[in-house]
């Protein structure tokens, strides 16, 4: 494959004694990896370019094993030999013997935040991420969706009592200047009154669901996280997840809100409306420029979250990760994530979207918790604005059964609109030691 991207190794920054290479050039908008007992490298294609993902298995040629999945694919889990997709709404399995079944569906990914990767438990249950419908659990006009589905809203995990605060809007839907209010966990146009309740449902909301290998037999396993991007187990079978903060958009803005590293605990709420990063949105530092402070939505919370096993800056959409096994790469135990960077929605005030988070590779020292940046530019900036041949748009990572990092590069996307990527300029950096 051949991009008119340009690639240069050498534009990117990494410790002594690791050296960088292309592995795989021309993607289009490529958004997981995986690798098989043998392996095989698996890459799955987003379809944001094409409308159309797929999958690609590679053992030094390209063949395209399936597609005629629904847009975004957001993972690849394999399994036994049977491979897990995750992609809209929708869990499909294929099995060895090339037979496929859609295993899970009818997840509610049509807002802002959609279901992420699968990955297997010792158990021999299939866990996952489902986003929110929301920035922060009231749906307004930033919610591009509403027109398509205006019932669409959160739903909490367990029973919940709101406070009764409603946001006002220009009515979307009126051709006459007229305005609606919007209460928490409610439709767009649906006010809450004082002590309003909702009961808790199995497909929450911001919430990490588990099944047996066929789909069957789906269980809540914790919820109140914002966006749940990406699962996995360590070789201790506890359950991480990365977990994108809040924004400065919408009828409830919150500014200043981190990314989480978050350890998985059966039956823990983590937060979502009312905290961020372990602390109340109700603290000065979350309330944006000019914009009210922000007050919670529920009169009860289900209980205290916990704080986060690590903090990432606001915005630095941290995405894939994997844990290292390998002594001669580094530490055991260590993890190395993707930061995607800043994306479509973009704070009014932020006039700089590129600098000074995301668009690298961090490590988190799981003994620590510190986090240090592993490969980053050199110009400190995305390729996409320098057109340098660093990284752009890291969003998965993993080690190969040799030990050896592989890096998921979505590719360059457009200034004007962050949410196009250029054709064939998707790309997998390999990382070694020297």
């Amino acid at each position: 494959m051949t991009t008119d991207r340009y690639l240069n190794p050498n534009d990117i920054s990494l410790p002594p004694g690791y050296k960088i290479e292309v592995f795989i050039q021309g993607l289009d908008a490529p958004s997981c990896i995986a690798f098989d007992q043998s392996g095989n490298l698996y890459i799955g294609e987003s379809g944001y370019i094409t409308k159309e993902p797929s999958i690609l298995k590679y053992n030094g040629q390209f063949s395209r094993i399936t597609d005629g999945f629904y847009p975004p694919l957001t993972g690849i889990c394999i399994h036994n030999e049977d491979i897990f997709v995750s992609h809209h709404c929708t869990v499909t399995v294929i099995k060895k013997d090339g037979t496929r079944k859609n295993i899970i569906s009818g997840l509610p990914s049509q807002g802002d935040h959609w279901n992420s990767n699968v990955t297997i438990g010792m158990d021999n249950k299939l866990y996952f991420g489902q986003g929110t419908a929301t920035n922060s659990g009231v749906v307004g006009n930033d919610n591009h969706w509403v027109s398509d589905c205006p019932y669409l809203c959160d739903f909490p995990g367990s029973y919940v009592m709101l406070n009764g605060q409603n946001y006002k809007t220009e009515n979307i839907f009126s051709q006459v200047h007229e305005y609606v209010e919007t209460g928490a966990f409610s439709p767009y146009g649906i006010p809450n009154i004082p002590y309003e309740t909702r009961k808790g449902i199995l497909k929450a909301s911001g919430s990490i669901l588990r099944a047996n290998l066929d789909g069957s037999g789906l269980e809540l396993v914790a919820w109140g996280l914002r966006f749940p991007t990406y699962v996995k187990f360590d070789h201790s079978n506890n359950l991480y997840a990365a977990n994108q903060g809040y924004e400065v958009r919408g009828s409830r803005p919150i500014a200043n809100a981190p990314d989480e590293f978050q350890l998985i605990k059966q039956g823990v709420w983590y937060g979502f409306p009312d905290y961020a990063g372990g602390e109340p949105v109700t603290l000065d530092r979350f309330r944006p420029d000019g914009k009210h402070q922000p007050q919670f939505l529920l009169v009860n919370h289900p209980n205290t979250p916990p704080h986060p096993y690590a903090i990432f800056p606001p915005h630095s959409y941290i995405t894939g990760f994997d844990f290292n096994y390998n002594e001669d790469f580094g530490p055991i135990g260590d993890v190395y994530i993707a930061e995607f960077g800043m994306g479509g929605r973009l704070p009014n005030q932020d006039v700089s979207p590129y600098s000074g988070r995301g668009h690298k590779v961090s490590k988190i020292d799981m003994d620590t918790r510190g986090i240090t940046t592993f490969a980053m530019n050199k110009a400190g900036f995305s390729s996409s604005i320098t057109r340098g041949g660093g990284l752009s748009r890291p969003v998965d990572i993993a080690f190969s059964p040799e030990g050896d990092m592989y890096v998921v590069d979505m590719g360059i996307n457009s200034i004007s609109n962050y949410s196009y990527y250029y054709p064939n300029t998707g790309v997998v950096w390999k990382i070694s030691r020297i």
